[in-house]
């Protein structure tokens, strides 16, 4: 049967729903929602529960909205903290999300998940609800956006307890040394490739392509392009459940930017394309211009590339991320673009009507698909509004060219976070309560950094100094 066939992924509405999860074997359904930070967070509900609270939506802890990756409580924010005693936030059940989870069973069945949303005041700060705020503006503006979103990711043969033993030291890849385009080693690691690609069919985020990388253990897997909204929906299921696939195999995958200083990144890279929303008409070619680039996309691509400094926070989101913006580690240091250029920022890919596209190649594996979309989306749509034009096109490797100081994009997550804040069209686009609140949390992300020694620091100071 075809993931499309599959009767979880027919379902569209709460009656839907509600049809299945009766027939169902069932005695609790799993639902999952993002954080600020791009982790699925969730619970099981018992399946009475779950059936009541499809139509009304139920309490979530708005903590999740306040904490970080360490479960430490934010102090700089105004949402939530302990000055509110952290309520309960209403939660939306999405239907159309349902999947089955081919990784647990119940009853002799798969475990049926769903994803959800805050709704009521936590929207404004919502990841999910910043792009569905986007994706709003772009339906006013006659639009449907698509994306596909690729990742590199490193994998260890170790477990979560082994790598606190080893205090992330001297951790044993998945397999040795460079070795990118390998049919090697996926013939030898077939069955976690395997696996990997069933799960990804099975729960409809599937993997148009997957390969190695160059480096030890590391892979890059692109989702096949979808419908903006899904692609995020898609990004985060992927994410977690290909982690989660890894520790059943008694392996480990990491999307954190960059792990060694010795090995280039890991990539988030996003293509985008828009169509027309009544006709489904591209919209970003024009078989009449140069590389096939519509006036309308060349207005999006330097929307992107004019804001993409205002906006770095929400494409390079921990303080890890920068650690990868360095030249020559296939990360882009300026706003600039060109054509199938990989050392810009922004990457024209000319095609056909349906393959024409840009890739905005500054983010990192870490960031949350819902920031990051909104992000990238955001600022395409305002250079349509504004009939912006881009700057001149770059030819030959950008690391070694210089540009306009604009075009410089911030090297610190605190930075990054400042012009963020300062941002009149990310106040215009996300919403002052999203701005305010995102960057308090990057804020206070690069501060828990800032409060530790570092092994560099040590290494380069303690004897010497």
């Amino acid at each position: 049967m075809k993931v499309h066939e599959k009767p979880e992924r027919a379902i569209k509405t709460v009656e839907d729903a509600i049809r299945l999860v009766e027939a169902s074997r069932l005695t609790h359904i799993k639902v999952g929602l993002s954080d600020v930070d791009g982790i699925l967070r969730g619970k099981y509900l018992r399946k009475d529960k779950f059936l009541n609270v499809l139509r009304t939506g139920f309490g979530f802890c708005n903590v999740v909205l306040g904490w970080d990756v360490d479960d430490q409580m934010y102090d700089n924010t105004s949402y939530t903290g302990w000055h509110t005693a952290y309520p309960d936030a209403t939660v939306r059940i999405i239907p159309e999300s349902c999947r089955r989870l081919p990784l647990e069973q119940g009853n002799g069945e798969d475990m049926l998940f769903f994803l959800a949303e805050f709704v009521g005041d936590a929207e404004a700060v919502c990841p999910r609800g910043v792009l569905r705020r986007v994706l709003k503006r772009a339906g006013e503006m006659g639009f449907e956006a698509l994306a596909a979103l690729e990742y590199e990711f490193f994998m260890f043969d170790e477990t979560p307890h082994s790598v606190r033993e080893k205090n992330y030291r001297n951790l044993k890849t998945w397999t040795p040394g460079n070795f990118g385009y390998s049919v090697l080693r996926s013939t030898v690691e077939g069955d976690f490739y395997r696996q990997l690609l069933e799960l990804s069919e099975q729960m409809d985020m599937p993997i148009e392509g997957l390969h190695t990388e160059t480096g030890p253990g590391v892979l890059e897997a692109a989702l096949a392009v979808d419908r903006a909204i899904d692609m995020a929906d898609k990004a985060m299921l992927f994410k977690a459940f290909t982690k989660a696939l890894a520790q059943k195999n008694d392996l480990m995958a990491t999307f954190m930017a960059k792990w060694s200083h010795d090995l280039p990144g890991q990539s988030g890279h996003i293509h985008l394309s828009l169509r027309e929303a009544g006709t489904g008409k591209p919209v970003f070619y024009d078989e009449a211009r140069p590389f096939n680039m519509s006036a309308r996309q060349a207005s999006f691509m330097a929307g992107v590339q004019r804001y993409l400094p205002e906006f770095m926070s929400m494409f390079a989101q921990t303080v890890n991320s920068y650690s990868r913006l360095v030249p020559g580690y296939w990360a882009p240091l300026n706003a600039t673009w060109g054509v199938e250029n990989r050392t810009t920022a922004l990457r024209l890919i000319p095609g056909s009507e349906k393959s024409q596209r840009i890739e905005v190649r500054i983010g990192s594996a870490d960031a949350n698909p819902y920031i990051a979309l909104a992000a990238a989306l955001g600022a395409g749509l305002y250079g349509i509004e504004q009939r912006l034009d881009p700057e001149q096109i770059v030819e030959g490797n950008a690391y070694t060219q210089e540009f306009k100081p604009e075009l410089r994009l911030p090297n610190t997550l605190w930075d990054a976070a400042q012009r963020l804040r300062q941002s009149d069209a990310a106040r215009s686009l996300f919403g002052d309560a999203f701005v305010e609140h995102f960057a308090a949390t990057r804020e206070w992300e690069e501060r828990q950094f800032r409060r530790h020694v570092t092994d560099w620091e040590l290494a380069r100071y303690f004897e010497i100094i």
